[in-house]
């Protein structure tokens, strides 16, 4: 009995401990060339993989070019499902699922800046080692990110646990002497 209860008690606390992990993780918007594959339940000539083009749009058979850029999956899943109940499918159920994620950035002061592709969970400091690790010249302590690439934006201070999500533009400031 009081194994058992310990064990209940302890499933409990891990169910808690995940979904606060969850709750953390932002939530993925969409963008230029991300590839997807979206299902249409019961459809399979309208269902496939299509990758968001440069202007953040998807094209889909029988309703045509759809918004994706800037929305999160379920958002796009429910537009979808909007345009394909004007005139077309009755009750239409969609699913999509991200299979390839746009690259992220790593910039400044790193032995090989440049484009890499985005692996679920990664942190800035992995983000600097497949940048091949910092220059000499680096400063450890001066790490920018750029959400989702957009430039428009503030660059934000990174740490080296800091997420990088698809898209992100992170840079290594130089430290000066």
């Amino acid at each position: 009995m009081l194994r058992s209860v310990g064990f209940l008690l302890l499933a409990l606390f891990a169910l808690l401990v995940s979904q606060d992990v969850y709750a953390q993780q932002p939530v993925y918007t969409l963008g230029s060339g991300d590839k997807l594959r979206v299902t249409v339940f019961g459809e399979e000539d309208l269902s496939g993989e299509f990758e968001v083009s440069g202007n953040g749009q998807i094209s889909l058979p029988l309703i045509g070019e759809v918004d994706a850029g800037g929305k999160n999956l379920r958002a796009l899943a429910d537009v979808i499902e909007d345009r394909l109940q004007e005139g077309y499918l009755k009750d239409p159920k969609v699913s999509i699922d991200v299979l390839n994620y746009r690259p992220f950035y790593i910039l400044g002061e790193v032995k090989e800046p440049g484009s890499y592709p985005y692996v679920s969970g990664m942190s800035v400091l992995n983000a600097v080692a497949l940048g091949g690790g910092f220059t000499y010249r680096a400063d450890k302590e001066d790490i920018l990110i750029i959400r989702g690439g957009d430039e428009s934006r503030k660059p934000e201070k990174a740490t080296p646990e800091t997420v990088v999500l698809p898209g992100d533009i992170v840079r290594v400031e130089e430290r000066f002497f």
